[in-house]
C-alpha cells in the first residue's frame, strides 16, 4: 500500500531533530498537528519577494518568520492566507500584501523559477547551499567547522598561488 504524502512528509521532517541537536539556538520541530504540510516552496518564495519589494526593511524579518513558521510552528507556508498572516505578524498590512500579490504573483513566480534554474546551472542542487568564493558550492546544512575548513583551504591556496 502506498504511503500517504502526509506520512512521508512527517517521516522526512523527523530529520529536523538532527539539525536541532547540532544547533541549540534553533527550534526545529518535526511536523505534527493538523496543519497540512506545504505543497511546495514557490508561494513562500513569491511572498518573500513581494514583502522585499513592498517593505525592503522587512526582508530579513519576513525571512525569519517563514523559517520559524515552517520549521518551528508547522504552518503551511504554501498557503496564501498563512503568508498574509505572517505579513501581519511582522507588522505590515496583510490586505495590501494580498492586493499586490494578485497583481504581481505571476511575474514574481517567473523570477523565482528563473533564479532556481540559474542556481541549478551553477551546480547548486540542495537547500541550503552556501557558495564560497563564488565558485565552491557547499550543499546542505553544515557545522561551522566545515565552512571554516573550506575557507582556510581557499585562503591557503590563494596565498600559495
Amino acid at each position: 500500500m502506498k504511503t500517504p504524502s502526509r506520512e512521508k512528509f512527517e517521516r522526512y521532517s523527523k530529520g529536523w531533530e538532527t539539525i536541532g541537536s547540532q544547533e541549540p539556538r534553533v527550534n526545529f520541530r518535526p511536523w505534527e498537528g493538523s496543519s497540512t504540510p506545504p505543497s511546495g516552496s514557490l508561494p513562500a518564495q513569491v511572498g518573500h519577494k513581494l514583502v522585499s519589494a513592498l517593505w525592503p526593511e522587512q526582508k530579513m524579518q519576513m525571512h525569519q518568520r517563514l523559517l520559524e513558521a515552517y520549521f518551528s510552528e508547522n504552518r503551511t507556508i504554501s498557503d496564501w492566507t498563512v503568508l498574509a498572516e505572517l505579513v501581519s505578524e511582522i507588522g505590515e498590512d496583510s490586505s495590501y500584501f494580498l492586493q499586490h500579490l494578485e497583481e504581481r504573483k505571476e511575474k514574481l513566480a517567473e523570477q523565482v523559477i528563473a533564479e532556481h534554474n540559474e542556481a541549478i546551472n551553477q551546480g547548486i542542487t540542495a537547500v541550503p547551499t552556501t557558495l564560497i568564493n563564488k565558485v565552491l558550492p557547499v550543499p546542505g546544512a553544515q557545522e561551522s567547522a566545515t565552512y571554516i575548513n573550506w575557507i582556510e583551504r581557499i585562503i591557503e591556496r590563494s596565498e600559495s598561488s
